[in-house]
């Protein structure tokens, strides 16, 4: 069966457009039923029909428990297998995390547990690494602490600036969710506390995305 997945973003969607690539390609089993952000004017939205679109500035809620009340029953309405967390940028609440915990992913521009938050790559070029990366980890409470699927590497180059860096890294990023995704519509990815598992077994590290754009261990 089709997997159904929902994401939510807040800019311009490139992982977005990213997934509904390989759907269209035929490399992902799945279908977007819906796009979920808190710009309305995000161009994110704009990648799927206006059936599938759902925003609503925070600023319109009495508070931040009632916006995120409306998005939770917002992507429940479009009864989702999955939902992605695809350049989101606001921080999702204990109550929404607690309602989709075990089927909600998000892609992180970094070497997780390295750079959680924002600023990577600049962050990255600050300490010195040689090598830089994104990650594809299940959502928990804490900030981009949880169990990590995958990741992807590329190496730090004499002169690379944040901007440099952050866009060679972004087609690998993209290979990188869409793998993920692939694993997890396939039914072999599973979250048991802090420990991701694939086809029942504990992955002791994370995977990696090989040239192929395949994650191996």
């Amino acid at each position: 069966m089709t997997a159904r997945i929902a994401v939510l973003a807040s800019g311009r969607g490139s992982n977005l457009q990213a997934i509904l690539r390989a759907i269209e390609a035929g490399t992902l089993d799945a279908e977007v039923v819906g796009v979920f952000s808190d710009r309305p004017n995000a161009p994110a939205l704009r990648l799927v029909p206006a059936a599938a679109r759902w925003s609503a500035k925070p600023s319109g809620f009495p508070d931040r428990s009632a916006h995120e009340a409306a998005l939770t029953d917002a992507i429940a309405a479009s009864r989702p297998d999955w939902i992605v967390c695809a350049g989101y940028m606001r921080i999702l609440g204990e109550a929404f995390i607690a309602r989709f915990r075990g089927r909600l992913l998000n892609i992180h521009p970094s070497l997780l547990p390295k750079y959680r938050g924002l600023h990577t790559h600049a962050r990255a070029l600050e300490a010195g690494d040689v090598e830089h990366g994104a990650s594809v980890h299940f959502v928990i409470p804490e900030l981009d602490a949880g169990a990590v699927i995958g990741q992807v590497r590329i190496p730090v180059t004499a002169g690379d600036t944040p901007e440099t860096l952050a866009a060679r890294l972004l087609p690998r990023e993209h290979a990188l969710l869409v793998a993920a995704l692939g694993l997890a519509v396939a039914g072999e990815l599973a979250e048991q506390g802090d420990t991701v598992f694939r086809h029942g077994q504990a992955l002791l590290n994370p995977l990696s995305l090989d040239s192929a754009d395949r994650l191996i261990p």
